[in-house]
Parts: C-alpha cells; sequence; structure tokens
C-alpha cells in the first residue's frame, strides 16, 4: 500500500499544479482538479492505513468520521471537503451555472492547506520525498 500511497500523494499535488495552471482559462476543470488534489491526498492517507474506497461519497464519510470527529484533523478541512465536492459537480455538471475565476482560486487556495494538513497529520506522508513544487 506504500507505493500506491505515494503515487496518490504525488497525483494529488500535480492535480494541484493543473488547477492552478487552469484557474483563469478554464475555472470549472480548475474547481475540479483543486477537488481531486483533495480526494488524492486522503485516498493516499488512508492508503497508508491500509483502506481503500472506491466511493467519493465513501472518502467523505471517512473523512469525516476518522479524522474531523476525531480532531486529527480540524472540522475546517471538512467543511473545505464538502465545499470542493459541491464545486467540483458544479465545474462538471452546473449546466448553465458555472464556476468563477474567484471561486476556483479559493478552491485552489483550500486544497493546498487541506494537503497541507493531511501531510502534517501523517507521517508517512511527511516522509514522502515527492512534495508540491
Amino acid at each position: 500500500m506504500r507505493k500506491f500511497a505515494k503515487v496518490e500523494w504525488k497525483r494529488a499535488w500535480l492535480s494541484l499544479e493543473s488547477a492552478r495552471q487552469l484557474s483563469k482559462s478554464d475555472p470549472n476543470s480548475a474547481a475540479s482538479r483543486a477537488y481531486y488534489a483533495v480526494f488524492h491526498g486522503l485516498t493516499a492517507y488512508f492508503a497508508l492505513q491500509g483502506k481503500s474506497f472506491t466511493k467519493h461519497t465513501a472518502i467523505r464519510s471517512a473523512l469525516h468520521r476518522d479524522l474531523v470527529n476525531t480532531w486529527i484533523l480540524s472540522s475546517e478541512c471538512g467543511q473545505t471537503f464538502d465545499f470542493l465536492m459541491d464545486l467540483r459537480e458544479t465545474g462538471d455538471y452546473g449546466g448553465i451555472t458555472q464556476v468563477t475565476e474567484d471561486n476556483a482560486n479559493l478552491a485552489i487556495e483550500k486544497a493546498n492547506l487541506f494537503l497541507d494538513s493531511i501531510k502534517a497529520a501523517s507521517k508517512g506522508l511527511a516522509a514522502m520525498k515527492f512534495t508540491k513544487k
């Protein structure tokens, strides 16, 4: 699982970098990439604990149950995940509703803070050589 976690951790930071690159030209896609940065970061965290999930709602439940409700991560991290999940759904499926550039930038900022928080909560992630640029 450690190798899988490392791949997911790298994917998290690459997704965040993609979000930054897309924020001006395609805020919808930037919001989606910001969400996936957090999703892959959580997947890496839980993989180090021998856990895996096949649904986005399952990883959301695990975040709240195992990390937020136990004070490993702040309630703000739980709110960030929920915000990013909702924003991704708007960006991917919103029809006439679009993600604004301001919201995309906010999503990127929140995703970066979230990844820093789970890195601080996990010795395994903190020890991985791949980090943000």
